[in-house]
């Protein structure tokens, strides 16, 4: 969750909403690493853990990535729930949760939908006070 908060950081200091992701392998080898670029890169869909996954995939020249950890700053949306499920991520960890958007639990719980091929492990509030921080600075500034 280190790196992750590393990579929030780093969407701070461009001008992004503060959230960063990092995929590792099963055996703890980073595989790439993301934060939020919605405004810079003008593409919806470029969400930290979007971002994270492309690099993941680009690095093990496979879009499936099976045992792979996704560590990420905010529980994670709806989409970017869907692109872990396609890409079979094994385990998510997650720092602060999201009761407006949260897809991993707090609005809906995508990983235990009946229905989809693949499940994975969850795992949030994981250095939910600092993640949680770093956001709530983030938009205290903007207003």
């Amino acid at each position: 969750m280190r790196l992750a908060l590393e990579q929030a950081e780093r969407a701070e200091d461009e001008g992004e909403v503060p959230i960063g992701a990092v995929v590792l392998s099963a055996e703890g080898r980073v595989l790439g690493y993301g934060r939020n670029r919605p405004i810079s890169a003008q593409d919806p869909t470029a969400h930290a853990e979007i971002e994270a996954l492309r690099a993941a995939a680009a690095a093990v020249g496979n879009y499936r990535l099976p045992g792979a950890v996704l560590a990420v700053t905010l529980e994670p949306c709806l989409m970017c729930m869907g692109a872990m499920i396609h890409a079979r991520v094994a385990h998510l960890v997650y720092g602060a949760p999201d009761p407006k958007t949260g897809a991993a639990g707090s609005c809906m719980d995508t990983a235990a939908l009946p229905f989809l091929n693949h499940r994975m492990d969850v795992t949030g509030g994981v250095l939910a006070d600092e993640c949680g921080d770093l956001l709530r600075r983030f938009f205290k500034a903007r207003r």
